[in-house]
């Protein structure tokens, strides 16, 4: 069902070629009429849509530029409603100027997520399919505008239904011989039931390690950059954004701060942190940044060590090789381009992983991002499969699992099959939320709060 109209611009608030200001309600027609003047002295409001029309956007009584205006008839549009699109050249101050004209001849401003939000309500996409839009904005690398593209396409609904309908089935039979005891309906067994739970509940899984094991390439992931002063830090984080995005000297100390950055690394994404060196130190300022330093290893999800190769490993080395137990680890031994004072075996017995580097001349990086990849287990993400877009997604998967689990204990304790069916119930409320099928109000609202506006 169509609503009144709203508008933004649906394009970078930044200089381009071309800027989109989007209008779609059940008056959008006749705003865009008011707006925008096509040579052909054609009536926007009497398209039958799915044309493009040239002409010029007015503002203020005048024109304001040269544009072209696409028209979209409802149901078959975006949102499921009207749409014009006028799409005019990309200044900030052009596009701005048609807004606030669309504004003025009867639109309201779109708050975020809210064109996507109008394609979830009037049926053309799902909860899910909604998220993976963003995902796919966000994308950072090829596989992971793979698994988003997959997820809007419906891939990831389709197998989450599939879950749903197999433990409905047992729900649905189980409601009828608890409801109807005197009529002749064939009781489903336990055996069956547990065969369903078990192989809807490994399914969800396999899921949800897609998804833990994908993170890589659709999220980042959190990871700091530690070592001893001098060692190359800040040469291995210029080495992997490409650019001297931290200060690089000879003198101990240098960083202070942390320097963060997203960084890919092939297909990985990193969220990087490079710190300060990890030193006793009298330097008041220099040990705020170590205490910096040691609190972002707490919480880092991947941690990078680096030693320098050209000298003997020092008992500050070794103790914040210890530091890092625990965590996911690489040890880059750099300076492989001078003479080798440390050699990899004596720090491989603290370490996932340890690579020889030169972060200056750049050798070592192709093992970098081999070790990387196996450390982070990312050989195990398809992204041609259903996968999560979320954590929001992630959790109502897991409830979803535990109350299977809950089913498959209550059967093997032999309780009563009513409360079999509550668990198996709560199993598919769970499934359902993820598609939004049985989402409240609140999670809808909280999903298209992280949009941007305009899309």
């Amino acid at each position: 069902m169509s609503e009144a109209a709203i508008a933004a611009i649906s394009t970078p608030n930044a200089p381009g070629g071309i800027g989109i200001i989007r209008i779609s309600g059940e008056n959008a027609l006749n705003i865009a009429e008011k707006i925008f003047e096509p040579v052909s002295g054609e009536k926007l409001s009497a398209s039958k849509g799915y044309r493009a029309y040239f002409g010029a956007a007015i503002a203020d009584g005048k024109k304001a530029d040269e544009a072209v205006c696409l028209v979209f008839r409802a149901p078959h549009s975006y949102t499921g409603e009207d749409v014009a699109e006028i799409n005019c050249h990309g200044g900030l101050f052009v596009t701005k100027q048609i807004l606030r004209a669309a504004v003025e001849a009867g639109a309201r401003p779109a708050g975020p997520g809210e064109f996507t939000k109008r394609a979830f309500l009037n049926g053309k996409i799902d909860l899910a399919e909604s998220e993976s839009v963003m995902a796919l904005i966000g994308a950072s690398g090829k596989q992971a505008a793979n698994a988003a593209l997959n997820t809007l396409d419906g891939m990831l609904s389709s197998k989450i239904e599939e879950c749903a309908r197999a433990v409905m089935g047992v729900c649905a039979s189980l409601s009828a011989w608890v409801d109807y005891p005197d009529e002749d309906i064939e009781e489903i067994t336990g055996g069956e039931m547990k065969a369903v739970f078990e192989s809807t509940k490994k399914e969800l899984e396999n899921i949800v390690r897609r998804y833990d094991c994908g993170r890589a390439y659709t999220e980042g992931v959190d990871t700091v950059i530690v070592g001893s002063p001098n060692v190359g830090k800040s040469t291995v984080m210029n080495m992997l954004t490409g650019y001297d995005r931290s200060i690089v000297t000879e003198i101990a100390g240098t960083t202070r701060d942390v320097v963060e950055e997203k960084v890919l690394v092939g297909d990985i994404v990193l969220r990087i942190a490079d710190t300060a060196g990890i030193r006793e130190t009298s330097d008041k300022v220099e040990n705020i940044g170590v205490e910096i330093a040691r609190k972002r290893l707490e919480r880092a999800e991947l941690v990078i060590a680096v030693f320098d190769g050209a000298r003997e490993l020092s008992a500050e080395d070794r103790e914040i090789a210890k530091l890092c137990e625990g965590k996911k680890k690489i040890a880059l031994l750099n300076k492989s381009d001078l003479e080798a004072k440390t050699s990899a075996a004596d720090i491989e017995p603290y370490f996932d992983k340890v690579v020889t580097i030169s972060a200056k001349t750049g050798e070592g990086r192709d093992a970098f991002e081999s070790a990387l990849s196996d450390i982070l287990s990312v050989g195990e993400f398809d992204p041609d499969a259903a996968c999560l877009t979320g954590e929001r997604q992630r959790e109502c998967c897991l409830k979803a699992i535990d109350h299977l689990g809950e089913a498959l204990s209550a059967l093997e304790q032999g309780v009563t099959f009513d409360a079999v069916n509550v668990c198996a119930d709560c199993a598919v409320e769970s499934l359902l939320e993820l598609t939004g099928k049985k989402a409240s109000a609140a999670v809808v609202d909280e999903v298209f709060s992280r949009f941007c506006v305009g899309k």
